[in-house]
């Protein structure tokens, strides 16, 4: 499900005025490094290395860390009373990045009292560009992280003392030598976690949590960097609702999994190390009094019954309880209706219907593009209460409509519109009157028809078209409106066999026919597309490609 990775990504560069442990650190550090203005670190991670890409002065002010792998931004909850600034638009190896975005740190710190010296444990809890920033859970659980990190790292290390562990990596044994130990946890979406998975473990996947080790036993800093944790609050907030706990909860046993990763403790290598990390992760959990399983525990339970997924696809990846955390990297959704949004039956669903409003939530504007009359999406819109100021549709909002032949911009007000000839349109209306077939003319936001029938009815009672008028001649409809689109109405069969050969030929140069349902022949102005009219609306909203 995961495995501990050991690189030399984000380590912390501290400032060199903040006390003289830290000055140590730093310039340790800087006599160790490679500098290169472009890290790179091989795949698999073998020769233990320290490279980094820095910028200040080596004896005053901030170090600056470099991006971390292709950039991310981030903000810092937490840490140490020092400074640590990062640039998250670099392309090599280096810190969690505050980039554009900033960052904010509270300074947070437990000492823990030994023979001689106390041992100060420092946490920097960090959330990545990819999460809402105005997420109160998010903000919250990262709060209650700061003690719970501390936490957690007391208890395991003193857990470490007089170990009788036969499979963990000892290479972290004796912290007594060290006066501050050094832990880092990211809040991250599936995105950001899956891109790591595929980098680092070539899995292109997400997964709940990673471990990244910073240790380098040879060197002998009064620092231990025990390392990077990365938790993906989407796959924790999933794996929360289906095993009946809280979001919190769940990332509480993700930190202890990670943290036992960083202190030497490696489930995938052998049954006995499985066991034995797996009783750790219970007893960890136990004395700090957290609710749930471990995560070894939890995962052999979801193998054997659980409806959770080891590798789910990446289509179901979203769930609802998830979706809160998931921040668009766009700022407009183009969205039909019939087929897209709206079922067989003409109607929207809860699901869809939460799914705009979430995405209304994350300022997403959702703008409709159908061959519907913009009535008739309204009508359908009001259902689900989306129509309006707090809604998608309103007459005030942008819209494509009619394939396109229609198209409303900034303020509802019409930008293009496109007609059928009116000499072609009478050769329609008068076949329709010979050969008593229903026909329904859309002109703006009406409709007219030159009889009653019960198909003309269905058009306004199940697809929630605007109700058509019966004109008494064509030569009255004709002088009353501009019309965009004639659609047929007859049975399937009769539409196959009689109504579409004869208007393919019949069309000419005139308009094209289209057939969306089979029990409907749409005949409209050559060239016709809702893409063309979703491309004009676009020009005019000054909307970019990469929004």
């Amino acid at each position: 499900m995961l495995l501990p990775i050991t690189s030399p990504h984000f380590r912390h560069l501290i400032n060199p005025i903040t006390s003289p442990p830290h000055s140590l650190m730093a310039r340790a550090i800087t006599l160790a490094a490679h500098f290169s203005p472009t890290p790179i670190f091989p795949k698999p991670w073998t020769d233990r290395m320290i490279s980094h890409s820095v910028k200040g002065s080596s004896s005053f002010g901030n170090w600056v860390a470099s991006g971390f792998g292709k950039g991310g931004d981030f903000n810092v909850f937490g840490g140490c009373t020092s400074n640590v600034v990062c640039n998250g638009g670099g392309s090599g190896s280096g810190g969690f990045g505050g980039g554009d975005r900033g960052f904010r740190k509270l300074s947070f710190k437990k000492k823990l009292k030994k023979k001689d010296k106390e041992l100060e444990l420092c946490v920097r809890i960090l959330i990545e560009e990819g999460l809402p920033d105005d997420d109160n859970e998010i903000l919250s659980i990262s709060e209650m992280l700061r003690s719970n990190a501390t936490e957690a790292m007391k208890l395991a290390l003193e857990g470490l003392k007089d170990s009788k562990h036969k499979t963990r990596d000892t290479s972290i044994n004796d912290v007594g030598r060290f006066e501050t130990i050094e832990l880092s946890l990211l809040l991250c979406n599936d995105e950001f976690i899956q891109t790591l998975n595929k980098e680092w473990r070539d899995e292109d996947h997400a997964t709940d949590v990673l471990s990244m080790s910073q240790h380098i036993p040879e060197l002998k800093l009064p620092i231990l960097m025990l390392g990077d944790i990365v938790i993906s609050v989407e796959t924790a907030a999933r794996q929360a609702e289906e095993r009946g706990h809280s979001l919190l909860d769940e990332i509480r046993i993700l930190l202890v999994h990670g943290l036992l990763h960083l202190l030497g403790f490696d489930h995938e290598i052998s049954e006995e190390a499985e066991e034995e990390m797996e009783k750790e992760e219970e007893l960890l959990l136990k004395n700090l009094g957290w609710k749930g399983k471990g995560l070894i525990k939890s995962a052999y339970d979801t193998e054997n019954g659980s409806s959770l997924s080891k590798y789910p696809d990446s289509d179901d990846r979203k769930k609802e309880g998830s979706l809160r955390f998931y921040r668009p990297k766009f700022k407009f959704i183009f969205c039909d209706m019939d087929g897209t949004l709206l079922n067989s039956k003409s109607q929207i669903s809860l699901a869809n219907t939460n799914a705009i409003r979430e995405a209304m939530s994350r300022g997403v504007q959702v703008i409709i593009a159908t061959g519907k009359a913009r009535p008739g999406a309204m009508e359908v819109l009001r259902t689900v209460d989306l129509v309006g100021i707090d809604g998608i549709l309103s007459e005030s909002s942008p819209g494509v409509f009619l394939q396109g032949l229609l198209v409303y911009g900034q303020q509802g007000q019409e930008i293009f519109r496109r007609n059928l000839d009116p000499k072609f349109c009478r050769e329609v209306f008068l076949y329709s009157l010979e050969h008593k077939i229903p026909l329904v003319a859309f002109a703006g936001d009406r409709c007219f028809t030159l009889f009653d029938h019960p198909r003309v009815d269905s058009l306004h009672s199940v697809y929630r078209e605007p109700k058509a008028q019966v004109m008494p001649s064509v030569e009255k409809l004709l002088a009353s409106t501009q019309v965009q689109k004639l659609i047929f109405l007859e049975s399937p069969d009769r539409v196959t066999t009689t109504l579409r050969p004869y208007w393919s030929e019949a069309t000419g140069d005139n308009a094209s026919v289209v057939q969306a349902l089979p029990d409907m022949l749409e005949l409209v102005p050559l060239g016709t597309s809702k893409g063309n009219g979703v491309k004009l609306l676009i020009d005019h909203l000054g909307v970019t490609p990469n929004e």
